[in-house]
């Protein structure tokens, strides 16, 4: 007769794996059970692969079984409340988002919802006290016809699942919500990490642009991405149509102005980061079009705009008011090209608006390494105030006056709030001119945003944006032509060198 702790072991596997089809079927969207067998496989051996050594340290098999799963259901509840703000599932190159949540979860809980979170931490605290309690760990759980022996068994089969699923080559098309109905949960996230093993093979263009032949006179580059900006009056006619007027009067006298397709929508700031300065359309970066950051970091060198300025003779400064390992940013901007990086320590006492340092800081920091500056300088800034979430703030009766010619709906709070940070970037952009037009060397000031802003509440009334933002290139000496044209965030570092006339046509 076998052992009972060695079937405690298999019951508490094969109970633990059909829980995990159950979570599944909660998630958004919702992968389908026609899938491959390959994927049924991959998702059996990588539950087995986790709940083993959980087994074999805990001594207790349904405990082990019970944390596994409530792991699961975790990464089911970021990946529903991800795809309600983000429109897009979890995916295997988030895992970085976890360690980050931890250091910063001002910019990630509330999303998920302190309340979630805090009933998710308890329920955990309970489960545990409740496991240890209720299951004992067997006396002698380390022989081979017991408890042990089930664990080796567990384990030689999700090896052996892993390794046949593994073999199956499930293709993958980087849409994730197509991947995760096609694939389910647990095989999209191995197949996006065996490919996300793989270093891109994508030319920048910067490997192959040519400068013009007349370097003497460079002008002074500013390069401004602004948090979650985009023009939101079409979005509700009710905005008065000042809140950004200085936008609207540099882009009468702006070299080239339109709009901006960008490869985030919402949040993950380093998708469109990446596309402008390395000039790479994120369709050719395969798993790495979720955070290409991680493939720098890994040693990815690819040549980018500040290295490409660099090699012109310009001293290259990127300035973000937040601490430099955000996204690893301390180690991906010496191999783009960068000289010097201003993070937060770069900005002890200055002026905050909401949490997060002023846009009007930035622009102070911008125009200071501007003046001081005896060669030309390129500077790319990355602001941080208008970063949600939103919904952490408070609107008040004199935002209504200021941003609104009709008093919007009950519950546009976020909208609200929105719109006090966006008149000060307004306003930053004006600051920038007047500090180019300081400038004894001519120069050309690059304008973007990134992505547009979360407010889910406000989007289910009014229907969503598309996710294009705005863009707008000025110079203190270049005649205006007021061009307009639409662009997506690739192309942007392109056409502007040859708007500066760095470049030539072709």
């Amino acid at each position: 007769m076998a052992d009972p702790t060695l079937v405690s072991v298999l019951l508490a596997a094969i109970a633990g794996l059909a829980v995990s089809v159950g979570i599944e079927r909660l998630m958004t969207p919702k992968p389908s059970l026609l899938r491959p067998l390959g994927c049924w496989v991959l998702h059996a051996g990588l539950w087995l692969l986790a709940y083993g050594p959980l087994v074999l340290v805990l001594g207790r098999p349904w405990f082990a079984a019970t944390g596994v799963s409530a792991f699961m259901l975790m990464l089911v509840l970021v990946n529903n409340a991800k795809v309600r703000v983000l429109r897009e599932p979890f995916v295997f190159q988030d895992y970085e988002y976890f360690t980050d949540a931890i250091r910063h979860p001002r910019l990630y809980i509330p999303f998920l919802g302190w309340g979630k979170a805090l009933v998710a931490t308890l329920g955990f605290l309970l489960a545990v006290a409740v496991g240890l309690g209720l299951e004992a760990v067997p006396a002698d759980r380390f022989v081979m016809s017991g408890q042990l022996g089930g664990v080796a068994g567990v384990l030689a089969t999700g090896v052996l699942l892993l390794s046949v699923g593994s073999r199956q080559h499930l293709s993958v098309s980087f849409q994730p919500d197509g991947d995760l109905v096609a694939l389910g949960f647990l095989a999209s996230l191995w197949r996006y990490a065996a490919e996300g093993r793989q270093r891109p093979a994508a030319a920048s263009p910067f490997d192959f642009l040519v400068p013009v032949a007349d370097t003497a006179n460079l002008p002074h580059l500013v390069a401004v991405q602004s948090e979650s900006f985009f023009d939101p009056r079409a979005l509700y006619s009710g905005i008065r149509p000042d809140v950004l007027a200085e936008f609207d009067r540099l882009k009468i006298s702006s070299i080239t102005h339109g709009g901006l397709s960008v490869p985030a929508w919402g949040a993950n700031t380093v998708r469109t980061e990446f596309a402008f300065l390395s000039g790479l359309d994120d369709a050719m970066l395969g798993a790495h079009r979720f955070n290409p950051y991680q493939a720098v970091a890994a040693g990815w060198d690819v040549p980018s705009l500040a290295s490409f300025l660099k090699r012109l003779g310009y001293r290259t400064v990127c300035i973000h008011p937040y601490p430099a390992s955000f996204y690893q940013r301390d180690r991906v901007y010496p191999r783009l090209g960068f000289d010097e990086f201003l993070d937060i320590r770069a900005f002890a006492g200055a002026e905050r608006f909401g949490p997060y340092v002023s846009d009007a800081a930035v622009a102070t920091k911008i125009s200071d390494v501007l003046e001081k500056s005896s060669c030309p300088v390129f500077v790319f800034a990355i602001t941080m105030e208008n970063h949600g979430p939103l919904h952490l703030e408070k609107a008040n009766a004199c935002d209504m006056a200021d941003f609104y010619a009709v008093t919007p709906p009950t519950g546009f709070d976020d909208l609200t709030i929105y719109l006090r940070h966006l008149r000060n970037a307004d306003r930053m952009i004006s600051s920038l001119e007047e500090a180019m037009s300081r400038c004894e060397r001519r120069a050309g000031l690059c304008w973007f945003g990134d992505h547009v802003p979360i407010m889910p509440f406000v989007y289910d009334a009014l229907g969503a944006p598309g996710g294009a933002t705005d863009f707008l290139f000025f110079s203190n000496d270049i005649e205006c032509n007021t061009e307009q044209m639409h662009l997506s965030a690739h192309q942007l570092a392109i056409h502007w060198l040859r708007a500066m006339k760095l470049i030539g046509d072709h």
